[in-house]
């Protein structure tokens, strides 16, 4: 499983272990007492009865009051550690009859029920349900490993509509959202990717305030990787939601998400660089969109913009209010935060040994933020106030998502931090996202998959409405 160069290996050899651990024994029992199982089996039998009888009233109003997110705690971590592969067949089973039930009801006529009337239906449980979303951290060129993730989940029909990007992130979430599912494999390719972002621009640059790395040159790898698309032309392209995270430079400012709602005419490009100005290693960016007659403009002239990541990486709960995100999936590549991530729950593992050190890591964050604190508020250096006030946040933020994907580093990772990675460097830090991927497909589905089906019917149901309207004014 370790060394699998394909989902197809890695679950041969996954369930290939699961046998020989007799964990098929497991996966068939559905009692458990970490779950509802019997509220599980009554839904599924209740939907099956309906779509059996065709009793599409039945069948409508049962979706509609009885759809909620993580039913029964179904999405419940320990039931997708049992097994190497999978988890409890109820579960699996329950998923696919309510993704099979919503397309049902999508795609046949139903009585004095107008697509307009169905589109209000799946939006409304959509609304009530919530979705997923995708967020990828920073991480400089190691960021090359969420492309492995997105390949991953894209895939497996798991990728979120909603993505947020900080810092090296926000370049990928923001050519996933000019880059339509036709243009997707492209991306995949080590060898089509040409990361020429950084150039060394020597230590006088660096000191006067002006960045050590070539900023042009950074702008240029990114506009010809993400195209000169708005946030708002970004979405009607793909229908994928793209928000970039910045943080600001002047006071009296807090961190920005800008995506199609907040900002709809900021370039993605320059939403992009603007996440990826690291202090002192860029300078801080202006950010420039689109006017009424398609010139750039600057968007805000008098504020500058850094390193999304600084003071807000994951903004998991503006996605929410945003979105109705209910369920977060954590790229997580932050050279200086994948040391200490504490991945006891992923491996299965809660050992009393490990409290020792938990405890001294949360008296450590404790005095660190409020040195830092300190610092910032009485320092008379404007640049140790910032330094301060920049590395308090990174102390004070939350790096994990429902489900957290992270590589696992060693030295020749960290020395190849600010390089231009080749394609066998790309290829490798692909794989290894993919791999940290697959084994937690199985949760993700539960928690994703009715939201994409929701999603997907939503689509199919506006086109039916256009087409019905454009109908009825050529009949007029």
């Amino acid at each position: 499983m370790a060394t699998a160069t394909s989902y197809e290996q890695w679950k041969d050899a996954a369930q290939t272990l699961d046998a020989l651990e007799n964990k098929s024994a497991w996966k068939d029992n559905i009692a458990s007492d970490i779950y509802n199982y019997e509220l599980l089996s009554d839904r599924l039998i209740l939907l099956r009865k309906f779509k059996e009888q065709g009793d599409i009233d039945g069948l409508y109003r049962a979706l509609r009051e009885g759809l909620h997110h993580d039913l029964g705690n179904m999405g419940d971590i320990r039931l997708y550690q049992q097994c190497h592969f999978g988890t409890k067949s109820l579960i699996e089973d329950y998923v696919t009859e309510v993704c099979s039930s919503l397309e049902y009801v999508c795609d046949n006529n139903l009585n004095n029920l107008t697509a307009a009337k169905k589109l209000d239906f799946f939006k409304d449980i959509l609304l009530s349900f919530g979705r997923p979303a995708l967020l990828l951290s920073g991480g400089a060129s190691l960021g090359v490993f969420h492309i492995g993730v997105v390949k991953a989940l894209w895939e497996h029909d798991l990728l979120p509509q909603v993505i947020n990007g900080s810092s090296s992130g926000s370049i990928i979430a923001a050519a996933l959202g000019t880059h339509t599912d036709e243009e997707l494999p492209a991306l995949f390719d080590p060898n089509a990717h040409n990361m020429k972002a950084w150039r060394w621009m020597g230590l006088l640059n660096g000191v006067k305030g002006k960045g050590f790395m070539d900023q042009r040159q950074l702008q240029d790898y990114i506009r010809s990787y993400v195209g000169e698309y708005t946030m708002q032309e970004a979405y009607e392209k793909t229908g994928r939601s793209i928000n970039i995270s910045v943080s600001p430079v002047q006071q009296n400012q807090k961190a920005r998400l800008l995506c199609g709602y907040t900002s709809p005419y900021i370039l993605s490009w320059s939403a992009a660089l603007a996440s990826c100005a690291v202090p002192a290693i860029f300078p801080p960016v202006k950010l420039l969109k689109k006017d009424h007659e398609g010139r750039n403009v600057p968007y805000m002239p008098r504020l500058r913009w850094v390193d999304g990541s600084m003071v807000s990486d994951l903004p998991v709960e503006r996605l929410m209010h945003l979105y109705d995100v209910n369920y977060t999936i954590v790229s997580q590549t932050n050279p200086h935060v994948v040391p200490f991530l504490d991945r006891s729950n992923e491996e299965g593992k809660n050992r009393l040994w490990k409290m020792p050190a938990a405890l001294l890591k949360a008296e450590a964050a404790f005095h660190g933020k409020a040195i830092c604190d300190y610092v910032r508020q009485h320092s008379d250096s404007e640049i140790i106030r910032q330094v301060s006030g920049h590395c308090y946040s990174m102390m004070s933020q939350n790096y994990y998502g429902d489900v957290t994907v992270a590589p696992r580093y060693k030295l020749g990772h960290y020395l190849k931090v600010l390089s231009n990675p080749d394609s066998d460097f790309i290829k490798e830090l692909m794989l290894e996202g993919e791999r940290a991927t697959w084994p937690k497909i199985a949760m993700i589905r539960t928690h994703s998959k009715i939201s994409k089906t929701l999603e997907k019917c939503i689509e199919k149901l506006k086109a039916d409405v256009r087409t019905h309207r454009a109908t009825l004014s050529v009949i007029a």
